[in-house]
């Protein structure tokens, strides 16, 4: 990937020439073909129940770390990335959009227009893996639609953080 090809989705995200973008987490999807890195800590991370994330991702829940789209940077495989528009039912990058790899299928992130909700189980943290408190999920969102419960001390919304009821 050439930082051209990079630059026609958009002034968004971090570039490679960006001398001033440091690292600080790197996330790859499964064959390694997409990888990028972020160069801070989350705004937020949360567990989504909602029906479509539990449809996407085969699970009773979405763990997601929520990012601006500024503090993500690709270092390989954006021409290799899937976009699928699941409100319009359109496979193509219309945000906000479902964004896999086109090799190994694995579910990257949620592109939002301004938000890139990563999924932190593709970052690298180590073997074993610490996880980082700043990825450490803060609430449940959707709660109202879970399959099972979740018996812990965070905040549950019946939609979205500090927009709808907490349960």
């Amino acid at each position: 990937m050439n930082i051209a090809t990079q630059n026609l989705f958009g002034p968004d995200y971090a570039t490679l020439d960006n001398p001033d973008f440091i690292p600080k987490y790197r996330a790859t999807c499964f064959c390694g073909c997409v990888q990028y890195e972020v160069n801070t800590d989350p705004v937020d991370a949360k567990l989504c129940h909602c029906r479509g994330c539990q449809t996407l991702h085969g699970a009773p829940m979405q763990w997601a770390a929520i990012f601006h789209k500024h503090n993500v940077r690709f270092t390989a495989g954006w021409d290799q990335l899937r976009f699928y528009n699941s409100e319009q039912n359109l496979n193509q990058r219309s945000l906000p959009s479902k964004v896999s790899c086109i090799n190994c299928g694995t579910l990257i992130a949620d592109e939002g227009r301004r938000m890139w909700l990563a999924f932190p189980s593709l970052f690298d943290f180590g073997h074993p893996p610490h996880v980082p408190e700043a990825f450490k999920p803060t609430c449940h969102l959707f709660y109202g639609m879970r399959v099972m419960d979740m018996d812990d001390d965070l905040p549950k919304w019946s939609g979205h953080k500090n927009q709808s009821e907490r349960l």
